[in-house]
């Protein structure tokens, strides 16, 4: 087996007393477009910026090709950081600011045009080299940060929230873009979001973060369909939660004691464990139904049309506590004040620790 890319072991920082990062081990396989994902203060770009070498960590190591880098300086290590407000030099023309790197490294002046020519083409800016970075667009500079980053040809890409400062049309432009480069190039990219839908879109590899620690990590339909954690399965999109304690198990199936009246599902757990029942939106059934999981009836209190669906927030009545999220048709005729049954598929139920 190969050696990771890159391969943190268990790292721990702190700044004062406030621990940011705890214990966080995690391994990065070349070629692969890595999503940390996770809320404000979840230690994400804590991670990140260690990786860049812009922060040592109070405890653990950083290898990078199978070289210590805990302590190497920015300039030291084989990585290079795009950040959200793209730290462009406005003096500067956008082909000098992506030859910079290799200016600082010594390359001659032709051979740092004609490369720089090069990644800005890979970007599709190959008519802005004489320009300057106010002449672009939003979009356009994160390019031309793209390409000075890669241009200096990295082991790792780093990418702190680079699509935070574009508007929605453009973020998805550049997300299907980010993606294209990535596979043209093969170089590892890491990249720092809190947008769920943007961490879909563009990873292979989704590590989701928590309060200084990683709930979750895998490829992110494994993350998005089977969570691993209760945070997980409410962070990487929305559920609806059911809590409840196995009452009886046998030839694996499971009857679970629940607010809504006791359910059967596939499932190991012994009697006695308590968990939680998660099911996804687009999963919920709402309406006369033969679904095998029945869970009961519900007051559409909200419906809002997002485009190609419905979203409908509903609330139970055997527990007005319990609120149902569900994903249906455009064209379904509901609204707030409807008393419908709600079901699912038993294969659809995702079970989680309680």
């Amino acid at each position: 087996m190969t050696a990771p890319l890159v391969d943190v072991r268990a790292v721990s920082h702190r700044f004062g007393q406030h621990t940011v990062l705890r214990n966080v081990s995690l391994q990065i396989e070349p070629g692969s477009y890595t999503i940390l994902l996770g809320p404000s203060g979840s230690g994400k770009t804590t991670l990140l910026s260690i990786l860049g070498g812009f922060v040592t960590p109070s405890q653990g190591k950083v290898l990078i090709r199978g070289e210590d880098c805990t302590a190497m300086p920015p300039a030291k290590r084989p990585t290079t950081t795009v950040f959200q407000d793209y730290a462009l030099f406005p003096h500067m023309s956008v082909g000098s600011n992506v030859g910079f790197g290799l200016r600082m490294q010594g390359v001659d002046a032709a051979t740092r045009t004609a490369r720089a020519r090069d990644a800005l083409a890979l970007v599709g800016l190959a008519t802005a080299f004489d320009k300057k970075p106010h002449q672009l667009s939003g979009g356009q500079r994160q390019r031309v940060a793209l390409a000075r980053a890669l241009v200096v040809e990295p082991a790792v890409l780093l990418l702190d929230e680079p699509l935070g400062a574009l508007d929605l049309k453009l973020r998805r432009q550049m997300q299907d873009e980010l993606k294209a480069i990535q596979k043209r190039v093969g170089t590892a990219f890491i990249h720092v979001t809190h947008d769920q839908e943007e961490a879909m879109a563009l990873a292979d590899h989704c590590v989701v973060m928590n309060a200084g620690r990683i709930e979750d990590e895998g490829p992110p339909e494994r993350v998005y369909a089977r969570p691993a954690t209760h945070f997980s399965a409410t962070f990487m999109g929305e559920s609806t939660l059911i809590s409840g304690t196995v009452a009886a198990a046998k030839h694996g199936t499971i009857t679970v004691a629940t607010q809504v009246g006791p359910l059967s599902l596939p499932g190991t757990q012994p009697a006695g464990t308590t968990v939680a029942l998660a099911v996804r939106p687009e999963h919920l059934v709402l309406g006369a139904t033969d679904g095998a999981v029945r869970l009961g009836m519900a007051t559409v209190r909200d419906v809002v049309f997002q485009g190609s669906f419905k979203r409908v927030l509903a609330v139970s009545e055997k527990d007005p506590a319990l609120h149902f999220i569900a994903r249906v048709p455009a064209a379904a005729v509901v609204q707030p004040g409807d008393i419908v049954a709600v079901s699912c598929d038993a294969g659809d139920v995702i079970l989680l620790a309680g």
